[in-house]
């Protein structure tokens, strides 16, 4: 299909409004679009946390860029329509109180940090900072993330907050995903991540560091394997610099050596922007990784490549 929709306006992307869902709804019934459950070959979108937080130039995580990104992503859907059977959106889902806010730690003067504060190791241990909560745990956390994640701790702006219009999915994507559910009779799965108070959950298929006595602490095998069950996986969302990377490395170390796998998955790169940070250049970071993965069998492509 080359038309969008007539209910799609551009100028949209990127603002807060109702969704339109019944009208959407209506207009993806009506468009007379085979079901996905016929599909010689089996496309699968896989949308990493498309939230107004992150997309939204307001947002309290936004990412530069996030607007235009899901511009191409959601006329990337409208074009393709007739050859993707599914759409999966990832939500990262917050509390007041995690290891990754400033709630969390204290320096010696009863201070909280500052978004975009690192806190090493080092620091925790000289008492530089001191956890309010779960201090066993977070004294251990730091070293864990150092030594087998091989980042340090970053400490966010409060977002994606649950029950916030943060933590929704940005309306004109979520109206893309809902006319895609009806024009292809194939039913949308959504995931919501990060609700582990004491660890950072930047891949939507596992935690930084695993907490064993948590049923969200280890890998996702299950989810995994549902998105292992389409031909192809295209990969679009925010931040490319952490959760779309982070996913993608726990594919990558999930199947290491086994290209066959890892050539199901395409990396819409022009559908994704990094986290910009003052002194991290986040975006080279990530470029360098995605390259890597490339020579293991992932596909870097673009939204106007076809899907042939």
């Amino acid at each position: 299909m080359n038309t969008l929709p007539d209910f799609y306006h551009a100028e949209d992307v990127g603002t807060l409004y109702v969704p339109r869902t019944q009208a959407v709804i209506e207009a993806g019934l009506a468009a007379n679009l085979p079901p996905a459950s016929e599909d010689e070959q089996r496309v699968i979108l896989l949308l990493v946390d498309p939230q107004v937080d992150f997309i939204h130039t307001d947002g309290a995580l936004s990412v530069p860029g996030a607007v235009d990104d899901t511009r191409r992503t959601i006329e990337w859907i409208f074009r393709n329509i007739d050859r993707i059977s599914a759409i999966a959106a990832s939500l990262d889902s917050h509390i007041p109180a995690q290891i990754f806010y400033p709630s969390w730690w204290v320096d010696p003067q009863g201070n909280h940090p500052a978004p975009f504060t690192v806190i090493t190791r080092e620091a925790v241990d000289r008492g530089d900072w001191r956890p309010v909560f779960e201090p066993q745990w977070s004294h251990r956390y730091v070293h864990e993330l150092e030594t087998d994640a091989k980042k340090q701790l970053m400490i966010w702006p409060y977002h994606t907050m649950i029950g916030t219009l943060g933590h929704a999915i940005t309306p004109a994507l979520y109206e893309a995903i809902a006319y895609h559910a009806a024009a292809r009779a194939s039913e949308p799965a959504f995931l919501h991540k990060g609700m582990i108070p004491k660890t950072e959950f930047y891949s939507l298929l596992e935690p930084e560091v695993k907490v064993v006595d948590d049923p969200q602490g280890d890998l996702n095998v299950e989810f995994l394997k549902r998105l292992m069950s389409y031909d192809r996986i295209y990969v679009a969302g925010q931040a490319k610099s952490h959760c779309v990377l982070e996913t993608l490395t726990s594919v990558v170390r999930h199947y290491h050596g086994k290209a066959e796998h890892l050539r199901k998955w395409y990396v819409l790169l022009d559908c994704m922007s990094s986290v910009q940070h003052p002194e991290i250049d986040f975006d080279a970071m990530a470029n360098q990784y995605l390259e890597r993965f490339a020579e293991s069998g992932l596909n870097l492509v673009r939204s106007t490549d076809p899907l042939d």
